[in-house]
């Protein structure tokens, strides 16, 4: 049996599993007593009947609540979701007449749905818990009484009373955003259709086909992927390049006869203890045109004219791969450092002992050993610059500007700063929201590629 469920597509494996649900629920309700057929419209009703109150009287509760927010609140924009509203806000005689708000119709209509799926399960739960209890009363014994309902949430389903609100706000902050996004991704919603005045509509694909450039009436397929190209060549440089480096760092500090080890190590954590948005504007406004380093460097007289940094494609490009290293080298010094003190020592004395010079010994143990250890780090990091708004905005946001790009976008821009000027300066978010989709969509290939090739994780006890 455990094989054919194996062989069973993922899709398979739902229809089975909602099949034999579908089965369960009818006989539960041909086999059931009347207290459970009636639980079947009024949920906690068999429950209070057996004596379970606290059990009844949370579904009962539960029930009302999400019938009063269905059908007294989210039922007129649930109504409304297909069309996303019809009436907007006008004047008649200079009165103001408001009408359907499409932005108020998506949020509500999806959190109502959210709802009656919520209601479903609970009215599920309820249905087992009536033939459980008819289980337990039918082989003569007793069922758990109040105070054990009670004292089981702090006992033994002591985790559903714990997370219960973490999960909720999880739900409401990050849940429900990541749906509305992916919604409006579907609709019009952009600067010319602004609700309550304009209304919005849903709009199938034409959003992703206008990003990629399908159909040739939109310059935004080209301007997607040359910004799509350099986040990744971003992502990687920006990765491995201060991996490496850091790597070496430490291992320079680290190594016998270097003196004044804790003054190096502080020198560098200095840079991580001052924050972010001060160090990077600070060293944004250094390379200007008219900034600290050309006009020093106009001054000694090695340069005619000032250096276009931050006007040039290349020069920003190169700079800002540069700056992120004084960043993110002494994050990969202090976790190497801690990760070299735990390699056996037995294992550079058999190197030495066989002839290996230094750079054998790097390449057969050292590097290994951070590989296997920091695979998981890597991945996090280069996820990490895929989406680093910091570095990019607050050094040039995006700078320079193209005419052979769209909608704002500069030539450091990557896809989360793109997405940002969208949305912040063009008020466009349902290409905002279809770029959005689109980290995701990279990110996500990318980690499951990575992760599942690392050979920290497909052989754990490998190493050892």
């Amino acid at each position: 049996m455990e094989a054919n469920n194996k062989q069973r597509g993922a899709v398979g494996r739902f229809f089975h599993w909602l099949g034999g649900d579908l089965k369960d629920i009818g006989l539960t309700f041909a086999q059931g007593d009347w207290k459970t057929k009636l639980s079947f419209l009024i949920m906690g009703f068999g429950q209070l009947l057996r004596g379970q109150y606290v059990r009844g009287v949370a579904m009962l509760a539960l029930q009302t609540l999400c019938n009063w927010f269905v059908f007294g609140f989210g039922w007129p924009y649930f109504s409304k979701l297909l069309t996303l509203g019809t009436v907007a806000t006008h004047k008649v005689n200079r009165v103001t007449v408001y009408g359907d708000n499409s932005f108020l119709i998506l949020l509500y209509g999806l959190l109502t749905i959210v709802v009656i799926l919520l209601l479903l399960l609970l009215w599920r739960i309820n249905l087992r818990q009536n033939k459980e209890a008819e289980g337990i009363l039918a082989r003569g014994k007793k069922l758990p009484s109040n105070y054990s309902d009670l004292h089981s949430l702090v006992d033994k389903n002591f985790d559903k009373t714990l997370l219960a609100l973490p999960v909720l706000g999880i739900f409401v902050f990050t849940v429900l955003p990541i749906i509305f996004m992916i919604c409006i991704a579907f609709t019009n919603y952009d600067a010319n259709h602004q609700p309550p005045a304009n209304l919005f509509t849903w709009v199938g694909l034409n959003n992703f086909k206008e990003l990629f450039g399908i159909g040739g009436s939109s310059n935004f397929g080209g301007t997607f992927f040359y910004v799509l190209g350099w986040t990744l060549v971003w992502a990687f440089f920006a990765t491995f390049l201060t991996y490496f480096l850091g790597m070496a760092v430490a291992i320079l500090i680290n190594k016998k006869g270097i003196k004044l080890k804790k003054l190096w190590r502080t020198i560098l954590v200095m840079t991580i203890a001052v924050p972010q948005f001060v160090s990077l504007l600070s060293v944004g406004k250094m390379f200007a045109s008219d900034g600290l380093v050309n006009a020093d460097l106009l001054k000694w007289g090695w340069i005619q004219t000032a250096i276009p940094f931050w006007d040039n494609a290349t020069y920003a490009r190169i700079l800002i791969i540069v700056i992120n290293l004084w960043i993110g080298i002494p994050y990969t010094m202090l976790i190497v450092t801690g990760l070299l003190m735990n390699i056996p020592a037995e294992l550079y004395e058999s190197a030495r002992i066989d002839g290996a010079n230094p750079f054998q010994t790097f390449r057969k143990i050292t590097l290994p050993y951070m590989l296997f250890v920091t695979g998981p780090f890597l991945l996090t990091q280069f996820i990490g610059n895929l989406d680093n708004f910091n570095v990019i905005f607050l050094l040039n946001r995006g700078r320079p500007q193209s005419m052979s790009l769209s909608n704002n976008a500069g030539a450091t821009d990557l896809l989360v700063t793109w997405l940002y000027k969208m949305t912040i300066n063009d008020s466009n978010y349902k290409i905002a929201a279809v770029i959005g989709i689109m980290v995701f969509v990279v990110t996500a290939v990318i980690s499951l590629i990575v992760y599942n090739a690392m050979p920290s994780v497909k052989d754990e006890e490998g190493f050892q």
